[in-house]
């Protein structure tokens, strides 16, 4: 399509003349929304903070359990900023199934903490505390202005991956209203989640998807992480599928394009997510399948006969 005609049609479609400009209401959402997510990332780099100090320190506490800042290792962080040392006496400390790893923590916890480090850890934790604080008060404050999109919320919370946060994050971005692209290719190409589009004597060249909304491709991206090491999903057999043969990070956007599509079609039709299940590939394709699986058991030698079950 030429560059007049592409411009002819979003003028049709109302893609232009600030159509893409939200209401006034989404607009302070969305800085809500994405503060809340630059809170989120320095709570983590607080966190990797924390474990710096402890691996200076000599101190693996990482390597049992899987939440440095989580109760159990909450009360140990607190207890050697108070000066404790001793490794029984931490790991006494532990909650929960951190119980069972007695032996374990008291090895990992094993180390020698000087007072720059008591200081540095302190500081960390006061931190940390003020950034949860903050990022409760951005949650409730976010919930309160979705309040009328609960049943949206509920919908896209039933997408593998995406969840309560995810959701709230994406309809912040995109809103609730489709109706402003006219299809869910409209949509993906305005969010950078498609392939590029570069022509050259005739031939397709590979390009990359380039540069859209960075905040809700962040959210889409981590929502086809999650939902491709998932399993028994549709989601996660169409990112292993891809996985083998393209590559994790080309499966990744794969899978974040079809949560898109598929958020656009719930929330344009009002409709509830229904999963094809891991089976789909094989079920679409159901007699080349089995013809690779018998052609491969038979170059190993063996004889095979089918029955049906």
């Amino acid at each position: 399509m030429k560059d007049a005609e592409w411009i002819a049609d979003l003028l049709r479609h109302g893609l232009i003349q600030g159509s893409f400009i939200p209401e006034r209401p989404q607009r302070e959402l969305r800085e809500l929304v994405r503060f809340r997510r630059s809170l989120v990332q320095n709570r983590s780099q607080v966190v990797n903070r924390i474990q710096k100090v402890l691996e200076g320190a000599n101190i693996k506490l990482a390597s049992v359990a899987s939440n440095v800042v989580g109760v159990s290792g909450r009360a140990m962080l607190e207890a050697l900023v108070g000066g404790a040392e001793d490794p029984k006496v931490l790991a006494a400390l532990a909650k929960g199934k951190l119980r069972a790893k007695q032996p374990a923590l008291e090895a990992a916890l094993r180390g020698l903490m000087g007072p720059h480090q008591r200081l540095l850890l302190a500081s960390h934790l006061r931190h940390l505390d003020f950034l949860d604080a903050e990022i409760g008060q951005l949650n409730l404050e976010v919930a309160e202005r979705l309040r009328p999109f609960q049943e949206a919320l509920e919908r896209l919370d039933e997408i593998p991956g995406v969840g309560r946060r995810g959701a709230e994050e994406i309809l912040a971005e995109v809103g609730t209203d489709m109706s402003r692209f006219p299809t869910a290719a409209h949509l993906a190409s305005w969010a950078k989640v498609c392939p590029g589009n570069h022509q050259s004597a005739g031939k397709r060249i590979s390009v990359g998807t380039g540069h859209g909304n960075k905040w809700l491709r962040a959210t889409l991206v981590e929502a086809a992480q999650a939902a491709g090491h998932g399993k028994s999903s549709y989601l996660a057999a169409q990112y292993h599928r891809l996985a083998a043969r393209r590559g994790k990070n080309r499966a990744t956007m794969a899978v974040a394009h079809t949560i898109l599509i598929t958020i656009y079609y719930m929330l344009r039709r009002g409709t509830r997510y229904q999963d094809l299940g891991p089976n789909h590939f094989d079920e679409r394709s159901r007699q080349a399948t089995v013809r690779r699986t018998v052609n491969r058991l038979q170059r190993l030698g063996y004889q095979v006969t089918l029955a049906a079950a």
